[in-house]
């Protein structure tokens, strides 16, 4: 069979060979709703429905399979999947691998442009081509529609031969409700069959419970359906269960490969058809049969659901207990629902509503995909942003049933890893505020209007629910002022002048927090030399060019908000601070090569303000460990690279910039890391390269730096390529990338997990700076502008609420620039090319999908 044998209208990005499939795993799942994972072979695996992680959870029982049989020849039944890595040929009683014992395919090769995810299996005994395909809908500025708690799973048949061949697909799967792969039971679980409405076309199992308490995490519902066709015929087998000996997986087996169907076997003596005990998780078995010409293809689609509304905060109360078995969470203070359980009532309306609409879903999101994958961009750049926005399908992000979209830092294997949308990693990452613009105001308002106290001290960590988010907590000074920075970006991004105001009081007393007494900068000389708590998880003791950078930016981004909503006194302040904050960092930070810590300890704790020290940084603020010193920070500019982002112009010196990006490169690059001793965490190892945390070229390292100094971190590394990029220095840039995605290669790494502190780690979609910063955009509803850099070539652009292409061609007196939107609505009065000019629009237009623009930039002097 030929490897071609792909959707056509699916891009591709990346493929991955036999010997790069064992670590791949594909969240399917809407935003916040929870996922199941493609595995690289075509299994399915992590079954991380039940609102929290559970990697490693496939619960057994859950497979598909293929029955084929070609006109007058017998059949051949294989389950869909490729070959089990041989390291699951070993455990305590054999192979561990699930459904390790059924005949499978030969071969397996994965192709993936996210979230479309291929996996072409090959075996010459099966006289059909078959392909899986499997996705889950992904619309820029369409949260709703990008949160659909599916996974959509279509088999492709294709008869190469000459004769008609008789095909089924069929689905098994386990009732877990009740257990979410770490606790719980069932309990009286229960499956039936059911038709769907007439528009939706569907039918299949639905899954529930009859004992499991409707108050608990793990309660909820499933369905697996199969889209109904007139020459499909459909048979299940709702409920079975095991009796030992593998008798029940026995007779489902012989029973499909008798003839391609699977009998009921309710009221009959098949094997586990008896009713299960309370406490056993029953299968069921779905089955569409159907005929395949020659040289025709043919596909099965099935859709998996899940409906678990029971989602508790990560800051429960010690006292709280679930009260009642009635799931009316209004009676248990510490559940907070999902906002995607108020969209459905169960799991089957699920089904029959994404049936219905799954077209033009599917339509939606390739036409995403193809624009994002058919543009200009460096291949690893759209790699490295396409495949990290797999993360915001993750249990790491999730929206409460007010719809208000949270997130932990990572995902542990069966927890969330470090709760609160913590703000110092939430603000490296730029792809929902482009991309999903609600759900990134959401955060804003929950940082501003519920963390932030009357004081100016915004917790950096929010509890739940809301009226727990100003309990006393920690403020972080990279978090904080980085949250001032992303309110300016995403009013800017979406011209909302009444976002702003309402926010603005807060931002500007979490501004003014910076200067009370023993605070970061209690002399208010535009210079942090306080106590400074930061995403380092230690605290830093004076002027450091991490800190000065994003306060450097707070302090521009509070003068253009106070200068628009009138308050000009305080626009001047942020002004005159700015200047000489910006100075005095320049003069005093800067060593010739890159900025440096000046460690200025403090020898009266009681002289630091309350709630800046937390326990995990050093012990005796007079003699601190844990500081950087005088190294080479491989994100000491990550201020700059938000400021740029958000267009807010440069902080520091550019040509200190320039050679400081240079020095990060000199210094903290490594080819080879088996020789490069990390006593932390190690996410690079021998024969991998990669940007180390910290460098010190001249030998002086503190004795005991900030703990993660010899680490390498994937957000990290994105934040200095993406500065290079600003800086045009295109092509260490792109060494720094690839480095990055040849270590989530598919067989050392999950390509669509980059962790830090626990998988899907939220900095890493600091990738999608990568986008902005190729390709210049920069989006003002405020002002209606739309800037791009003057690169030749066709681009693809995200803000405000729309997305679509922007086409840049030379011309005779300058650029012609061919603007396309595909999606959601993008007011427009100036189009410009960065350093060339701009054209203005004789009013501000709207353009809407399907419409375009098209216009000369000149540069000055010339007319357009």
């Amino acid at each position: 069979m030929s490897s071609l044998f792909l959707h056509q209208d699916w891009p591709v990005l990346r493929s991955y060979g036999p010997r790069r499939l064992s670590r791949i795993a594909l969240p399917l799942g809407g935003i916040g709703t929870g996922t199941v994972s493609l595995g690289g072979r075509g299994d399915l695996r992590d079954w991380e429905l039940a609102n929290r992680p559970a990697k490693g959870f496939a619960p057994t029982r859950c497979f598909f399979m293929l029955y084929a049989r070609p006109d007058q020849a017998s059949p051949v039944t294989r389950v869909l999947e490729g070959p089990v890595p041989v390291e699951q040929y070993e455990g305590a009683v054999g192979a561990v691998a699930p459904n390790h014992g059924l005949p499978r395919f030969r071969t397996a090769t994965f192709h993936a442009a996210y979230p479309f995810g291929q996996v072409v299996l090959e075996d010459a005994v099966v006289p059909l081509d078959v392909r899986l395909e499997a996705f889950n809908p992904l619309i820029p500025g369409d949260p709703d529609r990008s949160g659909i708690p599916a996974a959509i799973l279509r088999f492709v048949l294709r008869n190469p031969s000459r004769v008609p061949v008789e095909a089924a697909v069929a689905g098994a799967i386990r009732n877990f409700i009740g257990t979410d792969g770490k606790s719980g039971q069932p309990n009286r679980n229960r499956n039936e069959f059911r038709t769907g409405e007439p528009k939706a076309g569907i039918a299949g199992l639905f899954l529930y419970s009859e004992g499991v308490p409707a108050a608990a995490e793990q309660w909820g519902t499933i369905a697996l359906s199969l889209l109904c066709a007139p020459d499909i015929e459909i048979s299940s087998r709702p409920m079975w269960h095991e009796i030992g000996w593998g008798r029940e997986l026995l007779d489902l087996w012989e029973d499909f490969a008798e003839d391609g169907a699977v009998a009921d076997p309710k009221g009959t003596a098949v094997a586990g058809a008896a009713s299960p005990p309370d406490n056993v998780a029953p299968c069921g078995a779905l089955a569409g049969r159907t005929v395949v010409r020659p040289g025709e293809t043919r596909a099965l689609t099935f859709l998996a659901t899940w409906h678990f509304p029971n989602r508790r905060t990560w800051t429960p109360q010690k006292t709280s207990t679930v009260s009642c078995n009635c799931g009316d969470c209004k009676k248990d203070p510490d559940c907070i629902g999902n906002y995607y359980t108020t969209q459905y009532r169960d799991a089957w309306d699920v089904a029959e509503r994404t049936a219905a609409a799954l077209p033009e879903l599917e339509a939606a999101t390739s036409a995403f995909v193809r624009a994002f994958c058919e543009s200009d961009l460096p291949e690893v750049v759209k790699e490295a942003a396409l495949f990290n926005l797999s993360t915001l399908r993750t249990q790491t992000c999730f929206r409460t049933a007010d719809g208000r979209f949270y997130g932990w830092e990572g995902c542990h294997d069966h927890d969330g890893c470090c709760p609160g949308s913590c703000t110092h990693v939430w603000n490296y990452e730029q792809a929902t505020a482009f991309l999903f613009p609600s759900l990134a105001r959401s955060m804003r308002e929950v940082e501003f209007r519920h963390a932030t106290a009357d004081t100016g001290h915004m917790n950096f960590r929010v509890s739940l629910p809301l009226d727990r988010a100003k309990q006393r907590g920690l403020a972080a000074a990279d978090g904080q002022m980085g949250c001032i920075m992303k309110l300016y970006r995403d009013w800017q991004l979406s011209g909302d002048g009444t976002f702003l105001r309402d926010l603005w009081p807060n931002a500007r007393r979490a501004l003014e927090f910076c200067w009370v007494p023993g605070g970061w900068d209690a002399d208010a000389d535009g210079v942090m030399e306080g106590c400074q708590h930061n995403t380092m998880d230690v605290e830093y003791y004076g002027p450091n060019p991490q800190m000065q950078g994003w306060y450097l930016g707070a302090l521009r981004a509070a003068e253009e908000m106070a200068r628009h909503v009138g308050d000009a006194e305080f626009a001047r302040r942020c002004r005159d601070l700015f200047e000489r904050g910006s100075r005095w960092m320049d003069e005093h930070l800067f060593n010739g090569r890159y900025y440096e810590h000046r460690v200025r300890p403090i020898a009266d704790p009681a002289d630091i303000a309350p709630g800046l020290r937390s326990s995990m940084g050093a012990s005796d603020s007079a003699h601190p460990d844990f500081q950087l010193g005088t190294g080479c920070l491989v994100d000491q500019l990550v201020g700059q690279y938000t400021a740029h982002v958000c267009g807010l112009g440069y902080l520091h010196d550019p040509g200190h910039v320039r050679t400081t990006l240079r020095s990060i490169l000199r210094y903290n690059w490594r080819r080879r890391l088996g020789d490069h001793m990390n006593p932390m965490r190690s996410f690079a190892l021998d024969g991998e390269s990669g940007l180390l945390m910290a460098s010190y070229p001249r030998g002086d390292r503190p004795k005991f730096p900030f703990p993660y100094f010899a680490e390498v971190m994937t957000g990290f590394e994105y934040t200095a390529a993406v500065g290079m990029i600003f800086e045009a220095m295109e092509r260490p840039a792109l060494r720094c990338i690839r480095a990055v995605r040849a270590r989530y290669d598919g067989r050392k790494r999950n390509p669509f997990d980059e962790a830090e502190c626990g998988h899907h780690y939220a900095r890493a979609m600091a990738s999608w700076a990568a986008v902005v910063a190729w390709t210049g955009f920069r989006y003002s509803a405020v002002q209606g502008a739309l800037t791009f850099a003057p690169r030749v070539g066709r681009w693809f652009w995200a803000g405000g609420g729309a997305w679509g292409t922007c086409e840049i061609r030379e011309a005779p007196r300058g650029f012609r620039v061919d603007l396309q939107v595909l999606g959601g609505r993008l007011p427009v009065k100036r189009l410009a090319l960065r350093g060339v000019g701009d054209a203005l629009l004789q009013r501000r237009r709207t353009f809407g999908p399907g419409q375009s623009l098209t216009r000369l930039v000149c540069a000055p002097g010339q007319h357009s």
